[in-house]
């Protein structure tokens, strides 16, 4: 009995210590860097660095470091970047600045206030993506989503390669209002039968590859489509360069239907049978109950709103708002669906805003971007490189990280390098959504990879086919679309 006890209590220190250390080890190794740089940042002389973008640069190296390991959630991370700004750089900062100066002019340095930190939890990208998501959740409640899917596919059910191409024009629609996520877990519900009955290994492949691939390359439509163009609009709003819902959407659609063209061509000579038919249920249950009526009403008086800003002058944020007040009031849309939303989304975005803001408040940008001649090295060289590290970096990290940490730098290096704001903005932002190499890359791939029908080398190549081409066509021929469509 001795002997048994002795066994069984040994391992109990190790046990311990799991619990007190838990995760990877990459994961350990970023909290104890997210210790020790920034603490090291604060405490070192930097020349040319004056005290708020020290204190900046050490809350932007907790962020890079604990997002690019994924030490703690990624949310997290986004709520530690607003409450350190909080404490070291506000007007309540534990400790004040005096008279310091931020920026090579020599200009004093004005602290923001907490208020306004806290108000990016409530910035007007925020608003534009709740109300996105409310109307997403919505879409799923009433089974609209469903519905539209058997509607549009009705003409595309004569061949294989046609009914994918139907699939993956439906998934990127529905991925551009709604939580690609969502999207593609309800269409790959839609295929589940299809995938189960299907008697070719490579056609099940196919399938089961178009829908991440269309929800990805459908996330770059609009500003609620994805994480990163909320980003990117957040970013370039707070300098003066707002971007309307129509002006992404035309800005992203010839790149969209492009990508859909190039990744559904690879598809198709890669996996997908020449003639062979698929039977999907398109069948139509439409909720009419008068509050599914009521929703599909403010859904697309909302949707339409959103496309006739120009016409009307109301910001996107506002006509977000309308089918959030309107489903919560009629009840059509209750307190629980409102506590369904995908606030950790929300929040990772608001913190990407902030710290674009307190970077910028700073000088901390300045600072970052004089520590390479950027001047020496040609335009093309210099966004090349920077929609590499963008689309290599959404592929091994969060899409949305990567862009929380690339995109609030733009400003400050298209006005060292002679570049346009606006393009490299949104252009990183497109290149950071095509990071879908890899079944951790995104949640739609994480999905279908669950499917079993897909493997990893699968997901790679046409996932890295897509991406490069993505990567191709936004650094040589989107600015000039992007220039006669006076984006730019």
């Amino acid at each position: 009995m001795t002997g048994s006890t002795a066994q069984t209590a040994a391992p109990r220190p190790a046990s311990r210590t799991a619990r007190r250390l838990p995760g990877t080890t990459l994961q350990r190794f970023g909290v104890t860097l997210a210790v020790l740089v920034p603490l090291l940042v604060l405490v070192v002389d930097i020349p040319g660095l004056e005290p708020p973008a020290q204190r900046m640069l050490a809350v932007f190296a907790v962020a890079v470091i604990l997002w690019v390991t994924e030490a703690i959630p990624l949310v997290a991370t986004a709520v530690l970047v607003i409450f350190l700004q909080v404490l070291l750089i506000s007007d309540e900062a534990l400790v004040g600045f005096g008279a310091a100066v931020a920026g090579p002019g020599g200009e004093v340095f004005e602290a923001p206030t907490a208020a306004s930190i806290y108000a990016t939890l409530a910035h007007p990208v925020i608003i534009l993506f709740l109300g996105g998501f409310l109307l997403a959740d919505g879409a799923a409640k009433y089974r609209l989503d469903r519905n539209l899917t058997a509607v549009l596919l009705r003409p595309f059910r004569s061949n294989l390669r046609l009914t994918v191409l139907g699939l993956m024009l439906i998934t990127a629609v529905l991925s551009a209002f709604m939580s690609n996520t969502a999207t593609t877990a309800t269409m790959l519900a839609v295929l589940v039968p299809v995938l189960a009955v299907s008697p070719s290994p490579s056609a099940r492949t196919g399938l089961a590859l178009s829908i991440p691939v269309a929800a990805a390359v459908g996330g770059l439509l609009t500003p609620v489509s994805s994480p990163p163009n909320a980003i990117a609009v957040g970013t370039l709003a707070d300098h003066g360069h707002p971007l309307t819902f129509v002006d992404w959407l035309v800005a992203t659609t010839p790149l969209v239907l492009v990508l859909l063209a190039i990744a559904w061509a690879l598809l198709s000579v890669r996996y997908l049978d020449r003639g062979t038919a698929v039977d999907i249920d398109i069948t139509v249950d439409l909720d009419t109950r008068p509050r599914a009526v009521l929703f599909y009403v403010v859904a697309a008086v909302t949707v339409l709103l959103w496309l006739s800003e120009a016409v009307h002058g109301i910001p996107a944020a506002t006509v977000a708002f309308l089918p959030v007040t309107v489903l919560l009031a009629t009840s059509v849309m209750t307190g629980e669906d409102l506590r369904r939303l995908q606030w950790p989304v929300l929040w990772l975005v608001a913190g990407g805003i902030a710290l674009g803001s307190g970077v910028a408040a700073t000088g901390l940008d300045e600072w970052l971007i004089g520590l390479v001649d950027w001047a020496a090295m040609p335009g093309l060289v210099v966004t090349l490189g920077l929609l590499a590290l963008a689309i290599l970096l959404g592929t091994l990290i969060s899409n949305s990280a990567t862009a929380n940490l690339l995109i609030p730098l733009v400003p400050g290096l298209a006005v060292t390098v002679g570049t346009d704001s606006v393009v490299t903005a949104v252009g990183l932002a497109v290149v950071c959504g095509l990071g879908m190499a890899l079944p951790v890359s995104t949640p739609p791939n994480a999905i279908a990879y669950a499917t079993g029908e897909i493997k990893t080398k699968d997901m790679a190549t046409i996932g890295i086919a897509v991406g490069v081409a993505g990567l191709l066509l936004v650094a040589f021929v989107m600015p000039l679309w992007w220039s006669l469509t006076g984006l730019s």
